[in-house]
């Protein structure tokens, strides 16, 4: 799906084995140098196919197709480094958006040969060999005729000899540059020419958008176009994105278009329009709703599209497995998971788990070699045991149904390792999972170890050793995390979600990119999630401990808002003679205040520790502060009174409390603004 995409296609190119890596842009600075060759072999000629000829730097290849065609220049390889230099070096620059065409002629008369080489226009249809006369550098076109002997392949059977005539004569043989594929030449001479029509022809086709040239030109435009689209096509390449969100971002990109397209169409036929008529009106409507809409469609692309972002917001897809209900005999099932089953363990089992005591009623087991065939087993109010081993699955867990999944001993003793390449590892969607005393080991996942989509998940005394994203808890899921420890992701440890409910107490998160992700006000419909943090090591993570996610608007709101906030506060430093003590009792009881809890720490136990937490609630409670004005301002242009605007007796903080914050990179609390 990922090559599909995004990748650069043309005339069979997917089918073809992997060649060596080609060369990139040579550092030069002098224009002379442009002259004399922007592409330095960087490969030993051991290193060269066979289709290598003596004088050329790059490769070729031979097209498929029942014509002969001749060889062309292998070009579509390029890797991102090299296509990266050859626009911020070379063709774009800081240029505007509206600057694009121009800079792009101006890089092709310094290294395009304007005539003398042949290349196969390649479209839809068909394939035709022709020879270049001239370039027309500001259109970006090329002038061509016909090559002799003609070589045509085409998919429609009628296509002919005069059909080709008479298209070239319409198009007045001048041919988008994108479109031609360079004939191989062994000389050298037109090295250059070929890779430039391919960065050329690569740009048009999956970093140009249609309604670039429109946006404002706040700034270059390689920095907030080219360089996140650019690295969002090699990320799908190599498979760093989920498959749901490569689907995502092209239907959301095809709906753009379109809306685009009717928004251009409507326009067009506004300026035509000298009357005040009434279905002017109409249309003026129709108009200001598609450039809202488009508007919005942009704004997700950009979420997409820069990689920041992209890690930050993730993929909200929707988990479509279906839970089995309750077993038609109504039977509930304890499901052994065990390599190797001997009597010393199965009579451990049977004492400690299957019948610690006379049963009253007989209990259906049943025994299976690895954890995934056990979990596709269950039904409604099953129990999974897994005993001491590793186990290594290439699947991922899909939990539906309201289960216990747990470990028999300690978590180092029992390890499920995931691997082979998947999206997610396990996928909780039951209505109420319990996991226990297990290690999880991620490998080759693009999403995070454990997600829960909806309902209620309990992960307690567990181990998950992560190599993406840790845990994910999304809107409306609930998840409560006990005595557990997190670490090695490389984006955040845990990300919560808007109106979600996350509990956790006496973990440890360390080592991860951020040790918590709030990811809050991202949909004005939303509520803020309902977070508990008691007794929880949040340390050794490359970021901050704690990060709150929240648009630009509530900062601009923030000065507005600081005289509310600070009334919202359960208490005020009274004097300023004693601010740096006054300002501790005040953090400290605004804690108890959040939390629910009026009794008070001694001051030497929140040295630490509630600097830290501190700087979590305030942040919540000004943003909670500032979301709900918003609202309110909402409501009362429709008309509509809120009872209530106290933030505190909304409970959205459960508990902040008694959380240690030591060694991050970049502090306890960090807020990221988009």
């Amino acid at each position: 799906m990922a090559d599909g995409l995004l990748a650069g296609g043309g005339l069979g190119l997917e089918a073809m084995a992997p060649e060596p890596e080609l060369p990139g842009w040579a550092a030069v600075e002098e224009l002379e140098r442009l002259e004399k060759g922007l592409f330095e072999n960087e490969d030993s000629c051991s290193d060269c196919s066979d289709h290598v000829k003596p004088g050329s730097s790059l490769q070729s290849f031979v097209p498929e197709g029942k014509t002969h065609f001749p060889e062309m220049f292998q070009t579509s390889q390029l890797l991102f480094y090299e296509r990266f230099r050859a626009y911020q070096d070379y063709i774009l620059a800081d240029c505007k958006a509206s600057e694009v065409k121009e800079f792009t002629a101006e890089f092709l008369e310094k290294v395009l040969e304007p005539s003398g080489w042949r290349a196969v226009w390649h479209t839809n249809v068909f394939e035709v060999l022709v020879e270049v006369t001239d370039v027309d550098f500001a259109a970006l076109k090329a002038v061509v005729r016909l090559a002799d002997p003609y070589l045509c392949e085409s998919h429609v059977s009628t296509f002919t000899l005069e059909c080709m005539k008479e298209l070239l004569d319409l198009k007045e043989y001048r041919l988008p540059l994108q479109e031609l594929w360079v004939v191989f030449d062994d000389s050298g001479l037109f090295d250059q020419t070929a890779l430039a029509i391919e960065h050329v022809r690569f740009f048009y086709q999956n970093i140009w958008r249609s309604w670039d040239e429109e946006e404002e030109d706040e700034y270059d435009y390689f920095v907030r176009c080219v360089e996140p689209r650019l690295r969002l096509h090699y990320d799908i390449l190599e498979d760093r994105v989920p498959s749901g969100l490569i689907v995502d971002y092209q239907n959301l990109l095809a709906q753009c278009e379109e809306s685009y397209r009717k928004f251009l169409n409507l326009r067009s036929s506004l300026s035509n329009c000298n009357s005040d008529s009434e279905q002017e009106n109409i249309s003026m409507v129709e108009g200001l709703k598609l450039y809202s809409e488009i508007e919005q469609l942009k704004q997700k692309l950009k979420l997409i599209e820069n990689p920041l972002l992209r890690y930050v917001f993730g993929y909200q897809k929707n988990s479509n497995i279906q839970a089995k209900g309750i077993r038609p005999n109504g039977q509930k099932v304890t499901h052994v998971v065990s390599s190797i089953m001997m009597t010393g363990l199965l009579q451990s089992l049977l004492r400690d788990r299957l019948c610690p005591e006379p049963c009253k009623e007989e209990i259906e087991i049943k025994f299976h070699s690895d954890p995934l065939s056990a979990i596709n087993a269950c039904y409604e109010g099953d129990t999974v045991i897994v005993c001491p081993g590793h186990y290594v699955v290439h699947g991922a867990f899909s939990i539906a149904d309201s289960i216990e999944l747990e470990g028999y001993g300690l978590p180092d003793d029992i390890v499920i390792e995931k691997r082979g390449k998947g999206d997610t590892f396990v996928d909780c969607t039951g209505a109420d999972i319990k996991i226990s005393s297990i290690k999880f080991v991620q490998h080759d996942a693009v999403e995070g170890i454990l997600i829960i989509h909806r309902g209620k998940t309990t992960l307690e005394n567990c181990v998950l050793q992560c190599e993406t994203t840790g845990v994910t808890v999304r809107t409306s899921a609930e998840f409560l995390m006990k005595n557990s420890d997190l670490y090695g992701a490389k984006g955040a440890g845990i990300e919560i979600y808007p109106g979600s409910k996350c509990t956790l107490s006496d973990n440890g998160i360390h080592h991860c990119k951020e040790g918590i992700l709030i990811k809050d006000f991202l949909d004005e419909h939303y509520d803020i999630p309902k977070i508990s943090m008691v007794n929880n090591v949040i340390h050794n993570n490359e970021g901050y401990g704690v990060v709150l996610v929240k648009p630009t608007i509530f900062s601009d709101l923030q000065e507005d808002a600081q005289d509310e906030t600070e009334e919202n506060k359960a208490l005020k430093v009274q004097t300023s003679g004693e601010a740096d003590v006054a300002e501790r009792v005040d953090l400290e009881e605004l804690i108890q205040c959040a939390t629910g809890k009026m009794e008070l720490y001694a001051r030497a136990d929140l040295s630490e520790q509630v600097e830290g937490n501190c700087e979590i609630v305030n942040e919540l409670v000004a943003a909670s502060t500032q979301k709900g004005q918003m609202k309110k301002k909402r409501l009362s242009e429709l008309g509509i009174t809120q009872a209530d605007d106290n933030l505190m007796s909304q409970e959205m903080f459960v508990s902040i409390v008694g959380n240690q914050f030591k060694w991050n990179g970049k502090g306890s609390f960090g807020t990221f603004l988009f």
